[in-house]
């Protein structure tokens, strides 16, 4: 699909592939900081103040996380321009329920924190087990930094349509905006038979797939000596395998009933940041159902039956089931050896607390009692006895979703970002949430959730080994923001980008053979890929020549020239205009509407590469806003859409989803949008990603957002972190099979698999140099020096395989570009080489830049 509109000289963009509420009073809070007067809000509610779960001090505050109108009950929702709801609280509230009836969980729930989750309010029931306080939220000081970036509705030239392409049929009780790449997205587009792989299991619909030809939910989990892998690669030192992936379609364990056969019916409900519930019903129009609470590294599967009986199956084939003493009143437990030798607990709590009994019936078939209601967890114990303790001890609760708070305090480049899990489940006020970590999360662990680490781990599918934590709140801290980063070239020393006088005279020279370039013809493409690249491109020579060479008067008509041609995007005149997609919330290419092509401009109408696409324009646009701020009211509401439809800082905004990208578990961003996927979403180019933080981190800056440019720095830093652990792989890596690493980078990274190749080519400056485009001043915050060297000398040392002084067109240039981060002389000599061809320089880079971006980090003449 790619080559059709790639040439292969030049690099490219990548991934295109086919309150909890509690409705009682007393739990109400301003949506402002306030000190001893009790808000208005509060006093017509007839209701005391709580601030996380405990009365109001009346000291100023961060504000609480508010929950959009959508997501409330009709009773709540006139209140929620007024009010931001905390955490639970005593008393204890009346027995819970979903309100679409979707899933009955038969023991109340608790939150950790409210935000995102759709609404909870009361059935008529009134005997129930007492919810517990969530845990309790520590003040964080410093920059919030999930306010919102604007309550501005979509710009008026931008139209709306109803129209999208793909249906959200297989989404229920949802009516907002949502998240289009996360890992749920397979349960509700096409066959809905692809895994969602929530770390460290993967699970499926089994759809009559499998030697039980079950309809039920699949539960998988591989290890390492699972792992199907490529050919070797006989040019690079070590002689690492091309890809490795985790098998498909083990069918370990299946949640399923006896109800459940070929009439049945998969739908999606509150497909949120961390988390989404996957309901199975015998069909279309039945109250009975089994509901599947998905979140992001939760310790057991869990399955919440109403008025169906039971049918635990495996394709992997029981050897043994046993009953185990119970772990605690109401919760029954059942030991599994599975014929490959692997061993699998299963929880049994029935709504009743009768004794569910069950029984094997054959090697693939564990039934239970007819008409039940209630949970099955299910979970995969390697440890044995000690292992059985942990979970033991979480047994009977389950995550219902993910809460995100953060802060920065910048003037000690310190950011902390808080995960607080929903959680629901029986005996919740005595009963810790068994979650798993992974890597990045636990290198950034401050010292208390350090403390709730246990001796349990699972291995996921491509970040390395998951660490078992028994807590419901997790806090993680970076210590080393990049809050003095600016556009002009940095390095992690924190030198300034001086330019010598000879060098600032060589860009001046070099310079306007590309400001007199056809701007608007570069820039006014059928691509908001290659036209924001394009932008980017004249941006930062502009910038170049103007702030580091300090040539004003240079630079003026060029300057000119680009704002008028950034206006055409303003406008909305550009080749395929922008439309706002009314279906699945987001601000979309109208190319596909038109065409029928899903593939056009790399998916851009189907949600895939967004960060990509809109982070040149919000780079370019924060390069202009920097040199001349008048420019920045009449384009900030543009700029803003942009942000919001890629990296939404908060979930209750009706017309984006929080964080469509950036995904805050996993940290990175995923690339792929509304595209089935056997192996999940992917992600190409981590150097495009972090090219959209440091935009959002600039664009903050620029228009005075401290929040999003704290986001920007926060999720720089962040990235910083997981790239080098899952990405960029020294020598030392751990993550990665130890016959992968030699590749140094992934290529395309997988929820299931890592494949070191592009989309577009197999060529070693391809896959490499996808992951240093664009070089900027985040280059050298991301890409550690240490990593680079081991890169340059295996790949493209003269005595590599495929020396750099060799590779052709503009990959070439990429790669002396990156060169700088290591030997900026040596880059420098490369570009100021005469004479110099210009084809060695990619479409959306420019000599000017490499020149001065060299000279910044101490190339050139001095």
């Amino acid at each position: 699909m790619e080559s059709d509109v790639r040439s292969y000289s030049q690099p490219f963009p990548t991934d295109i592939s086919y309150i909890v509420f509690e409705d009682h009073i007393g739990l109400l809070h301003p949506g402002v900081p306030h000190l001893d007067s009790v808000p208005s809000a509060v006093l017509s509610s007839n209701s005391n103040c709580y601030y996380k779960g405990h009365l109001c001090p009346g000291l100023p505050h961060v504000e609480e996380t508010r929950i959009a109108n959508w997501l409330l009950s009709p009773s709540t929702a006139s209140l929620n321009a007024d009010i931001s709801i905390g955490i639970t609280i005593p008393p204890p509230p009346p027995f819970l329920e979903s309100s679409t009836a979707s899933c009955s969980p038969p023991y109340p729930i608790t939150s950790s924190k409210s935000s995102s989750l759709a609404p909870i309010v009361p059935s008529p029931s009134s005997s129930t087990p007492t919810a517990t306080p969530s845990p309790k939220l520590p003040s964080m000081s410093g920059q919030n930094i999930f306010e919102p970036i604007s309550r501005d509705q979509i710009p008026q030239n931008i139209p709306s349509r109803d129209d999208h392409p793909l249906k959200r049929d297989n989404i229920s009780d949802t009516p907002g905006p949502v998240s289009t790449n996360k890992f749920y997205a397979n349960f509700f587009i096409g066959s809905q038979a692809n895994y969602g792989f929530v770390q460290p299991y993967a699970v499926g619909w089994a759809k009559g797939t499998g030697s039980v030809k079950s309809y039920g939910l699949t539960i998988s989990h591989t290890e390492a000596n699972q792992l199907a892998f490529g050919p070797k690669n006989p040019k690079i030192p070590g002689e690492p395998v091309q890809f490795y992936i985790n098998p498909i379609g083990i069918q370990s364990m299946i949640l399923s009933a006896a109800e459940i056969g070929s009439s049945t019916v998969l739908t999606v409900s509150k497909p949120l940041a961390f988390s989404a519930e996957i309901i199975l019903r015998p069909n279309r129009d039945s109250d009975s159902n089994i509901t599947f609470p998905l979140v992001q590294g939760m310790g057991y599967v869990t399955g919440v039956y109403k008025d169906l009986q039971p049918a635990i199956q495996s394709s992997v084939f029981f050897r043994q089931l046993e009953s185990a003493p119970s772990p605690k009143l109401g919760i029954f437990k059942y030991k599994v050896i599975l014929e490959d030798n692997t061993n699998w607990l299963i929880y049994v709590t029935p709504a009743d607390g009768a004794d569910p009994r069950l029984k094997l019936e054959n090697n693939g078939l564990i039934n239970g009692p007819a008409g039940f209601s209630g949970t099955i967890q299910v979970a995969k114990n390697p440890n044995g006895g000690p292992g059985e303790t942990i979970f033991d001890g979480s047994a009977g609760v389950y995550p219902m979703a993910g809460n995100i708070t953060g802060s920065v305090v910048a003037q000690d480049a310190t950011g902390t970002y808080r995960l607080a899990w929903e959680k629901g489940g029986k005996d919740v006020d005595s009963t810790p949430l068994l979650m798993f970590a992974l890597p990045h999360h636990v290198q950034s662990f401050d010292s208390e959730t350090q403390g709730r680490k246990v001796d349990l781990v699972l291995r996921t599918t491509t970040k390395g080994i998951a660490t078992a934590v028994v807590a419901d709140l997790w806090t993680m801290v970076e210590t080393d923001l990049p809050i003095d980063m600016g556009f002009a070239p940095w390095n992690p020393a924190g030198t300034s980008a001086t330019l010598s006088r000879p060098a600032k005279q060589m860009v001046k020279d070099i310079a306007p053979n590309e400001l007199s370039q056809d701007i608007h013809q570069q820039t006014n493409l059928n691509s908001m890929y290659f036209s924001g690249k394009a932008f980017g491109k004249f941006a930062m020579v502009v910038y170049a020549v103007r702030e580091l060479a300090q040539d004003v008067p240079l630079s003026e008509s060029a300057f000119d020239t680009l704002k008028d041609a950034f206006a055409t995007f303003v406008n909305n005149e550009q080749q395929w205009p922008l439309v706002y997609d009314n279906v699945w919330k987001g601000i979309v290419s109208s190319g596909t509407y038109e065409t029928g092509d899903p593939g056009l401009d790399f998916g851009n109408t189907f949600y895939n590469d967004h960060h990509f696409h809109y982070g040149y324009f919000i780079l370019s646009a924060a390069i202009i806003g920097s040199l001349d701020p008048s420019w920045i009211d009449a384009n900030k509401a543009w700029v803003n859409a942009l942000v919001r439809d890629a990296a939404n800082s908060v979930s209750d905004d009706p017309l984006f989803p929080f964080s469509r990208g950036f995904d805050w578990y996993n940290g990175h961003s995923w690339a792929k949008g509304l595209f089935e996927s056997i192996d999940g979403k992917d992600q190409e180019s981590t150097s495009e990603d972090t090219m959209f933080a440091y935009a959002v981190k600039m664009w903050g800056k620029v228009v005075k957002d401290p929040s999003m440019e704290a986001r920007g720095n926060m999720m720089l830093a962040i990235l910083a972190r997981s790239l080098n652990n899952y990405f960029l792989m020294k020598s030392d890596n751990v993550n990665q099979p130890p016959n992968f690493i030699g590749n140094k980078v992934t290529g395309i990274l997988f929820e299931n698999k890592a494949d070191h190749t592009t989309y577009f080519g197999p060529n070693l400056e391809y896959i490499q140099g996808i992951h240093m485009l664009p070089i900027i001043p985040s280059s050298a915050y991301t890409r550690h020096k240490d990593f680079v060297r081991e890169e340059w000398d295996a790949m493209f040392s003269d005595r590599a395989s495929t020396p750099a002084s060799k590779v052709q067109g503009g990959w070439q240039g990429v790669l002396y570009s990156n060169l700088a981060l290591i030997d900026p002389d040596a880059s420098w000599n490369f570009f100021a080489q005469e004479p110099f061809d210009l084809g060695k320089i990619d479409g959306g880079a420019s000599r000017t830049w490499y020149l001065a971006y060299a000279a910044g980090l101490g190339g050139g003449p001095h």
